[in-house]
């Protein structure tokens, strides 16, 4: 049945239903109108048997008809009959019952007449007798018989009807379905394409809409991966050739050991670069797949700043850079690596796009903790403030850097880890400030506390 089409399946049911009312109906209409016809009988019979009674006497004009009549005594004695000389129509028992006051009706067959006769026992008022009329029930049989063969005819044609404009209807109301679903066959990966909108405004339409944003949304999909794959291949592609460069000029003469020094330590340069970027394609990737597993613990804020500010100490050295911890005391309930990753990332930035000293501090906000990394830089321009965070993107400045464009898109994926978020706006100096929000260790009380050397340290660095 499931493979059934699905206007098929309407019809099917629409013609069962429409079989169940339409049986109905005419079981009503035939109870109906045998009931009436019925009811008619009745009233010709209690309205002879009124005049007979009244009269006392059997009128001559009964017997030619459908109608027997006959008038019986206080005793059960037959006074008058039409036809004359016809033989009781009713029995002692019900005239006795007549003559103590109770009126009976029955259908009966008579002896000495053909079919069904309907028939009345009716006491007289006075007491002196009862009337007996019967009346003759073929016409009403005959009535009946030709309703019930008009019904058997209509009814099975009505039902015919019936199915053919439900099904019509059906094919109308599932023919928008089939136009989606032939569009949305032809559509393709490589180019946009929407679905036809039915201006109806019904479910079929709220249908296609839903289709057109889910399609929009698989391109935008598409698109997003195929930048990601463009760019991956060119961030790799970039390293690869520097260092098969080095190598091949290492290679094509005799060099000097300062020379193949150079040229070793120019590819180890590469390499790590090489590296690096592979294991945050390959933690994108990751979090593309699920969430990222993270293990929380609750550590000290100021420790996992120290922690990043040491690592890049002999860097910010070398540039005639300073790094400051400012103090805090604030604890968060995060994974010290990836938080430490996120961090890093955010002083890498800070170091290579920006300039003046690097600052980093902790803020307790609404139940998360911000760690900022600011600088005294020019910040980040207008127009990359939107895609700041998107992966492989950077500022037209920040290419000549030697990034990746990856960095903030870690953060990001850090902080959605940990339920937190991110965020960058300008210092009152002009420079750039950027943070990731982690969860407050205040709700996590009797964890233990990650603590190290490195805790409640400020880290300076100035030039050489």
């Amino acid at each position: 049945m499931s493979r059934v089409p699905i206007r098929v399946r309407l019809t099917l049911g629409f013609a069962a239903a429409m079989a169940v009312v339409l049986a109905v109906v005419g079981l009503f209409v035939y109870r109906r109108v045998a009931n009436e016809l019925l009811r008619t009988v009745d009233q010709t019979l209690m309205g002879q048997s009124r005049e007979e009674i009244h009269s006392r006497s059997v009128d001559a004009d009964t017997g030619s008809g459908p109608t027997l009549a006959q008038l019986f005594g206080p005793r059960g004695n037959l006074r008058n009959s039409q036809p004359v000389g016809a033989a009781p129509l009713v029995g002692r028992e019900l005239l006795a019952e007549a003559a103590a006051g109770r009126q009976v009706w029955l259908d009966a067959r008579l002896p000495g007449h053909t079919g069904e006769w309907r028939v009345l026992v009716r006491p007289e008022p006075s007491g002196q007798g009862v009337a007996v009329l019967a009346r003759s029930l073929e016409p009403r049989s005959e009535s009946l018989d030709h309703l019930r063969h008009e019904l058997l005819i209509f009814l099975p044609l009505a039902l015919l009807a019936a199915s053919l404009g439900g099904y019509a209807l059906a094919a109308g109301a599932l023919r928008p379905v089939e136009v989606l679903r032939r569009r949305a066959e032809a559509v393709t990966p490589g180019e946009p394409s929407k679905l036809p909108v039915p201006p109806a405004g019904d479910e079929v339409s709220r249908l296609a809409v839903t289709l057109n944003e889910m399609l929009a949304r698989l391109q935008a999909a598409v698109e997003h991966e195929r930048r990601f794959v463009a760019d991956a291949s060119h961030e790799l592609r970039t390293p690869l050739a520097l260092l098969r460069t080095e190598l091949d000029l290492a290679l094509r003469r005799p060099r000097s050991r300062e020379e193949l020094e150079r040229a070793l330590r120019s590819a180890a340069d590469e390499t790590q670069r090489l590296s690096r970027l592979a294991d945050d394609l390959l933690l994108i990737a990751r979090a593309d797949q699920g969430p990222l597993p993270i293990r929380r613990e609750v550590c000290a804020a100021e420790e996992l700043l120290a922690d990043a500010a040491l690592r890049f100490a002999t860097r910010a050295g070398s540039l005639g850079r300073e790094l400051r911890v400012e103090e805090t005391h604030v604890h968060v309930d995060a994974d010290p690596l990836r938080a430490g990753q996120a961090l890093a990332n955010l002083v890498d930035n800070a170091l290579t796009h920006g300039q003046g000293a690097v600052v980093l501090r902790a803020e307790e906000r609404g139940g998360l903790v911000e760690l900022h990394v600011s600088d005294g830089g020019s910040g980040f321009p207008r127009e990359f403030r939107a895609r700041a965070f998107d992966r492989f993107s950077r500022a037209d400045e920040a290419r000549s850097g030697g990034g990746s464009g990856l960095g903030l898109s870690i953060v990001e994926l850090v902080a959605a880890a940990h339920g937190g978020r991110v965020g960058l706006s300008d210092t009152p100096s002009g420079g750039a400030d950027v943070w990731i929000s982690l969860p407050s260790a205040d709700t996590a009380e009797g964890a233990p506390v990650t603590t190290g050397p490195t805790a409640r340290v400020a880290v300076t660095r100035t030039g050489p």
